[in-house]
């Protein structure tokens, strides 16, 4: 009788585990890498979410305990296993930000004891010069980083890794309620945040009275030059 990969995982097959990371490992690393927005970094979380899945192997529920999927139902894996590596992997990145938030007080700290020998660091040559797609991609990063975590984390789910809402309810372990009303949330802070940094930046190198005084004018029906649509999950857009 031949096992399904669930079981062959929960028994400790190591070959059950490297057919798992073949097949769902780009994703995770997808993922991540859009969180951190560092490529070495979600590497190590792709590491760690592996490792913590070994771990936890026996706690994975049999395919007695999970309702039957059609292969590939709303782009996901047909062995369901996707959506219990996304949850351990959002896991690992809750850690990694909250050492990662631990190190920059650390460095805070240093750097306070060492004021005089301090320099500020100056961004302006990196800006100079992007073009407005550039603006536009640094005002969704800043948007996106404005986003409450647990917006971030069904925001990163729902729409970078396509995941369904049941699917992404599965991971980060809430009602499916919770994760609309989440991503609801999201995009509406993510477009007021995005317009507010995109504004912010046209507003550099004006003129006090102008900025304050004036409106920019749009021609009916054409939406002004600044405007955010946000993103949006995989499965409005088949609505």
């Amino acid at each position: 009788m031949e096992h399904s990969l669930r079981t062959r995982i929960r028994a400790g097959d190591a070959q059950a585990f490297a057919e798992l990371f073949q097949e769902h490992a780009q994703a995770v690393y997808g993922y991540a890498t859009r969180v951190l927005a560092d490529p070495n970094g979600a590497e190590d979380v792709v590491s760690l979410t592996y490792l913590e899945a070994w771990r936890l192997r026996d706690r994975l529920l049999p395919d007695s305990a999970c309702p039957r999927r059609d292969e590939g139902t709303d782009g996901e894996a047909g062995d369901g296993l996707r959506p219990w590596l996304f949850g351990i992997a959002t896991n690992v990145l809750r850690n990694t930000r909250r050492a990662a938030r631990r190190h920059r007080a650390a460095l805070d700290r240093l750097a306070q004891t060492r004021r005089d020998q301090a320099t500020a660091p100056d961004f302006t040559e990196a800006l100079t010069g992007r073009m407005e797609d550039a603006e536009r991609l640094a005002a969704a990063r800043v948007a996106l980083a404005g986003l409450r975590p647990r917006e971030q984390e069904v925001f990163a789910l729902c729409v970078w890794s396509e995941l369904s809402y049941a699917a992404a309810a599965t991971a980060l372990g809430v009602p499916v309620s919770t994760v609309r009303s989440r991503l609801a949330r999201a995009r509406q802070r993510l477009r007021r945040l995005a317009e507010a940094e995109l504004a912010r930046r046209a507003g550099h190198g004006r003129r006090p009275a102008l900025e304050k005084n004036s409106r920019r004018p749009s021609a009916r029906g054409q939406q002004p030059a600044d405007h955010f649509e946000p993103f949006r999950s995989n499965q409005e857009n088949h609505r």
